[in-house]
């Protein structure tokens, strides 16, 4: 496989429903859509588009990530002792340690570019 491009990768309507989250701390939960882009010969990556309606949920991800934020607004405060609430919009990009724990407010829908190692 060549190289992969996703047209307008901000504003395309070619995302998939993937339910919802899945540790939701509010109501309704947060409905997910999104778009998985695999990345030949690299064996546990995973890249692709994320987007996430507004609620609040417990991150369950164990793996290192890095990603930039296309659209919305929130918060993640970490679990880790003494950190500091990490306010983020569209524009920002974040990098995440592996086992990073601790709770997504999703304020205005988030859409945004992934990519976990």
């Amino acid at each position: 496989m060549g190289i992969q491009i996703i047209r307008q990768s901000a504003t395309t309507p070619d995302l998939q429903d993937h339910g919802t989250v899945a540790v939701p701390l509010s109501a309704p939960a947060c409905a997910l859509r999104g778009l998985d882009v695999a990345i030949p010969q690299r064996p546990g990556t995973e890249t692709g588009l994320w987007e996430c309606s507004p609620g609040r949920f417990q991150r369950q991800v164990a793996s290192g990530e890095v990603m930039h934020i296309f659209a919305g607004a929130g918060c993640f405060l970490p679990e880790a002792a003494g950190a500091e609430p990490v306010e983020f919009r569209a524009g920002d990009t974040l990098f995440f340690p592996p086992d990073t724990r601790g709770v997504w407010e999703i304020r205005e829908t988030v859409r945004k570019l992934y990519v976990m190692v």
